[in-house]
């Protein structure tokens, strides 16, 4: 009886999450936390800045803690809906192209943060709340900001392969991937 309850509610929560994407993901899954891989190595590239946010942000480290900090902190949850969002680019140098993809999928992310606010939500890249963080003076929106999945240690081309979702999607195009974590 309690499995039947449990199939019910991720079925109602798997649903929930289709709604909110609907029409604007390219693809989502729901998979299970116990199988994400956390990255030591992805983590630590951290450190080098390549992004520019390292000792400068409250979703990067080292603001974020530790990778072991990272790791407990999502397999708190028994499931993950990630989603991606995929642009067509005039070619593979398009960088305007690329940065205006990362702005829509970072509002429908922001949105997914604000209809599921009581889950961790994790996007592409650094949080975009705020055009400049406030670290290290206290976050303005800590209720609102969304942390990195590359941030966590987690190889995002490992965790499409985990969903079943298409990490290149061919020439001249960019993905973006984000994910919700939940209990149920």
């Amino acid at each position: 009886m309690v499995k039947n309850y449990t199939q019910s509610f991720q079925n109602k929560l798997k649903e929930l999450f289709e709604q909110a994407v609907a029409g604007r993901a390219f693809e989502y899954a729901v998979m299970p936390v116990a199988g994400i891989e956390f990255s030591p190595e992805l983590y630590e590239t951290c450190a080098t800045n390549v992004c520019g946010n390292y000792n400068k942000c409250w979703t990067c480290p080292p603001a974020i803690g530790s990778l072991e900090t990272q790791k407990e902190k999502i397999t708190a949850f028994s499931s993950a809906f990630v989603f991606t969002t995929k642009s067509e680019l005039d070619d593979s140098f398009d960088y305007e192209g690329m940065m205006k993809a990362k702005e829509q999928h970072d509002r429908l992310t922001v949105e997914m943060r604000e209809r599921f606010s009581h889950n961790p939500v994790y996007g592409a890249g650094s949080c975009s709340i705020c055009e400049t963080c406030a670290y290290p003076k206290p976050c303005r929106f800590p209720d609102r900001r969304v942390s990195s999945i590359e941030a966590a240690g987690i190889n995002v081309t490992e965790l499409s392969r985990l969903g079943g979702l298409r990490y290149n999607n061919g020439v001249n195009t960019v993905t973006y991937f984000s994910m919700v974590l939940f209990n149920g």
